[in-house]
C-alpha cells in the first residue's frame, strides 16, 4: 500500500471532541483523490510521536487543533512543547474553532501556521483535496513568505443535513448538533457571531438517521447540542412546539424502548420565556431527563436589557416555578461580574439566586468573560467583589450553587489582557453606563 500523501493528526482533547467528530463525519463522506490517513493525538507526547512517524514519508502532516478562547494561552504553550519534540518543514499546525475565527492574527502570533475562520467542514475537505496547501482555499488566515497576513474569507455556510454529526468510520460519537446559529445575539455569546444570527436546523429525517445509527451500534442515550433547545424548527424568537414534538417523538421511537432521550439538559439549555407547561410536558412525555437548564444570566433587568437577552427577571422566576411544579430539577445559569454592573444590579442578581434556591432550583454560576468575537469582547473582565463571593460561597455550602466561576475569573483577566494587546479600532471598553456603587440605576436604553 502506498504511503499517504497527507496525514491528519488530530490534537484530540476531551473538551473539543464534538467539533473534531463533526469534521471526521464530513471527511468520511467525501470523495477525494488524495491518499490520506487520520491519527489521534490524545496527549502532547502522542501527538509529537505521530508527527515524527508521519513526517518522513508524507508530503504534508496537518495537525488539527480546536479550542475555546479560555484555553488559547495554555494550548499555545503546548504547541511550542510539541514543536520542540517533533517538527519538520512539511508539518503544518492549523487552529480552528471560535477563538481562531474571532482572533486569527492573535492565533497566528501564538504559533499556529494557519487559522481556520468560520465553519470548518468545507474548509477541511478542500485542504484534503489540496494535500494541505492553503492557497486559494476559503476560510483561512495565514502568513505568506513576506509575513503578510493572507485572509481568504469565510467559507459558504451549508445546511446541517449536508454533513454527518458524528463519525461512523472512526467510531466517534457525541451529542448531536440539531441547531447552528442563534437569532438572539446576546452580547456576551460567541455562537451567533461565529455561525450567524439565524437558525439552521438539522431535519427530523436526518436526526432520525443518526439515531438509527446509534441504536444499531448499541448506543442508548440521545443528547442534543443547540444554543436554545425549544427554538428547534423555528426561524423566529418564538418556539415551535409542533416541530419539537416531531423531533422528540421520532428520536424516542428510533432509540427504542431501552434507550433514552435527553432534551433541555446538558449540553443545551432552554430560554426562560420559552418555558411553558405544554413544553415541559412534552419533555416529560418523550424524554428521560428530570432536570432542565434555564439560561437567566442576570437578576437585573437593566443588565439583561444591555446584554440583549430578550427576556426579563420575571420570566426567569416563572420558568423556575413552572419547572419545579412539573417535577423537574431546575438549574439556572447566572453570570456574575457583567459589564457595568452597579451595586443594585449585583444585589438584584444575588437576590434572584437566593429566591431561586429557596424554590428548590440550583444556580450554575459563571464569571463574565470578555470573549473574542462578541460585542463585549473589549469589556473589562468580570469583577466579583468580596461580599458577592461570600454570598456565592454561602449558596454553594447549601448545595444551591455550583460551577467553575472562580477559575473563570482568571480566564477573564487573561482574555482582557489579550484584547488590550490586539485592540479593535473604534471599540470602547465602556459597555454599560457604570454607576457608582451607591447609586440607583436608571432604566437601560
Amino acid at each position: 500500500m502506498s504511503a499517504p500523501e497527507l496525514v491528519l493528526v488530530l490534537r484530540y482533547r476531551k473538551a473539543v471532541t464534538y467539533g473534531l467528530h463533526v469534521l471526521l463525519g464530513a471527511l468520511e463522506q467525501h470523495a477525494t483523490g488524495t491518499r490520506y490517513e487520520v491519527r489521534f493525538g490524545e496527549t502532547p507526547e502522542a501527538t509529537a510521536a505521530h508527527i515524527r512517524d508521519a513526517a518522513p514519508a508524507a508530503a504534508r502532516v496537518l495537525v488539527l487543533w480546536s479550542f475555546y478562547s479560555p484555553d488559547a494561552e495554555s494550548l499555545a504553550r503546548e504547541l511550542a512543547e510539541i514543536r520542540g519534540m517533533a517538527d519538520a518543514p512539511n508539518v503544518t499546525h492549523l487552529a480552528g474553532g471560535v477563538h481562531a475565527t474571532a482572533e486569527p492574527v492573535q492565533t497566528l502570533d501564538a504559533g499556529w501556521d494557519i487559522a481556520a475562520v468560520g465553519e470548518g467542514e468545507t474548509t477541511l475537505l478542500s485542504l484534503v483535496d489540496a494535500v494541505g496547501d492553503p492557497t486559494g482555499i476559503a476560510g483561512l488566515a495565514y502568513r505568506d513568505a513576506t509575513g503578510t497576513v493572507i485572509r481568504t474569507g469565510r467559507p459558504q455556510r451549508q445546511p446541517l443535513d449536508d454533513f454527518r454529526g458524528f463519525s461512523l468510520r472512526w467510531d466517534r460519537f457525541n451529542a448531536l448538533e440539531i441547531t447552528r446559529g442563534c437569532v438572539f445575539s446576546c452580547r456576551f455569546c460567541q455562537t451567533p457571531f461565529m455561525f450567524s444570527a439565524r437558525f439552521r436546523h438539522r431535519s427530523v429525517t436526518n436526526v432520525r438517521w443518526h439515531v438509527d445509527q446509534m441504536r444499531a451500534r448499541g448506543l442508548r442515550d440521545v443528547r442534543f447540542i443547540t444554543p436554545t433547545a425549544l427554538s428547534y424548527g423555528s426561524q423566529t424568537e418564538e418556539p415551535n412546539l409542533d416541530a419539537v414534538e416531531e423531533l422528540l417523538a421520532s428520536c424516542k421511537e428510533g432509540i427504542g424502548p431501552n434507550g433514552r432521550v435527553f432534551f433541555g439538559s446538558f449540553p443545551s439549555e432552554i430560554r426562560p420565556e420559552h418555558v411553558s407547561r405544554q413544553a415541559l410536558r412534552l419533555v416529560k412525555k418523550y424524554c428521560a431527563n428530570n432536570n432542565i437548564i434555564v439560561g437567566a444570566q442576570s437578576g437585573s433587568d437593566r443588565v439583561l436589557d444591555a446584554a440583549k437577552r430578550g427576556h426579563g427577571v420575571e420570566e426567569v422566576k416563572r420558568a423556575a416555578r413552572l419547572g419545579i411544579e412539573e417535577g423537574f430539577r431546575i438549574n439556572v445559569d447566572m453570570i456574575f461580574g457583567m459589564p457595568g454592573e452597579s451595586e443594585k444590579d449585583v444585589a438584584d442578581s444575588l437576590g434572584l439566586a437566593r429566591d431561586l434556591a429557596d424554590l428548590g432550583a440550583r444556580i450554575h454560576a459563571h464569571t463574565f468573560m470578555p470573549l473574542p468575537g462578541t460585542p463585549w469582547r473589549d469589556a473589562p473582565p468580570g469583577d466579583v467583589d468580596p461580599e458577592t463571593i461570600r454570598e456565592v460561597d454561602r449558596l454553594s455550602q447549601r448545595g444551591a450553587l455550583y460551577g467553575h466561576w472562580q477559575k473563570q475569573r482568571d480566564h477573564a483577566a487573561r482574555l482582557a489582557a489579550a484584547a488590550e494587546a490586539y485592540p479593535r479600532p473604534g471599540r470602547s471598553r465602556t459597555i454599560l453606563p457604570q454607576l457608582p456603587r451607591n447609586e440607583t440605576p436608571l432604566a437601560a436604553d
